[in-house]
């Protein structure tokens, strides 16, 4: 199978904006990040990929999923690439919503018209499955609609020691990080544990802003919230005993992101 053969198979279940509470028992979404690689060339591997996700994400829609996020870098390392958010209500729910992609008909020529196209339309697509925090058990579309402008999206991914210590620093963000971020006005859309991917063990979130300022408004709030003070003077629980490595990116909504 060669990279410009490469069917994504994956889907996203019907998840709505909801409200910071502790999930029940089974009701965490299975969230999956799907990067493409891209490469500046005459193939012009962005613009036939972003119109192949808007078809992928129209998809998605008629096999009641949603909503997906779809987004380009940028401000961040090995770009450029586009990164597509999906969310299942469960793994079960990731299978269902793939068969309903198999039979669709429309979709199918979607992709077949994509994958026909010469050269390459990526460079290389990787895929991460993460399952939400019991704090913040759904994907979250930030409010708003689709006059207004395009907010500035984050992804942070905290590495940890070992398997022991990503399960305390879980616990700090249900305990109180989280709650900290959403006081802070940074409008949170994820927080998920990586099931499968590189790195591991890590944790990975997703925050929005109004731009850069707001950004720069957003850690200045969060790195004076009490509850957060508390947390991370707390014996045990600061970043050098439970983090071994953060790193991040910034990235913009494609036109059709239904997470914007």
């Amino acid at each position: 199978m060669t990279r410009r053969r490469f069917l994504p198979s994956t889907a996203a279940a019907v998840l709505g904006a909801g409200e910071l509470a502790a999930a029940e028992p089974g009701k965490n979404a299975i969230l999956e990040l799907q990067r493409y690689q891209l490469r500046n060339s005459a193939d012009n591997q962005r613009t036939r990929t972003s119109d192949f996700l808007k078809q992928y994400a129209a998809a998605l829609g008629r096999a009641g999923a949603g909503p997906v996020g779809a987004f380009g870098s940028t401000i961040a390392p090995d770009g450029p690439f586009l990164l597509l958010l999906v969310s299942y209500a469960s793994l079960s729910a990731m299978e269902q919503a793939q068969a309903k992609l198999a039979g669709d008909g429309e979709y199918q020529k979607a992709v077949e018209a994509y994958n026909a196209q010469p050269g390459l339309n990526y460079e290389r697509m990787e895929s991460s499955l993460l399952r939400a925090f019991d704090g913040y058990p759904t994907v979250v579309p930030p409010p708003g609609d689709a006059k207004r402008a395009a907010r500035l999206f984050e992804v942070r991914q905290y590495e940890s020691n070992n398997t022991s210590t990503l399960q305390k620093k879980i616990k700090m963000f249900n305990d109180g990080e989280i709650g900290a971020f959403v006081r802070a006005g940074g409008q949170p859309v994820f927080f998920g544990e990586t099931l499968v991917g590189p790195k591991q063990p890590n944790l990975t979130y997703m925050l929005s802003y109004e731009g850069l300022t707001g950004r720069d408004t957003v850690w200045k709030a969060f790195g004076a919230d009490p509850v957060w003070q508390k947390l991370r003077a707390t014996p045990g629980l600061s970043d050098p005993e439970i983090v071994s490595n953060i790193s991040n990116y910034l990235v913009s909504p494609l036109p059709f992101s239904q997470i914007r």
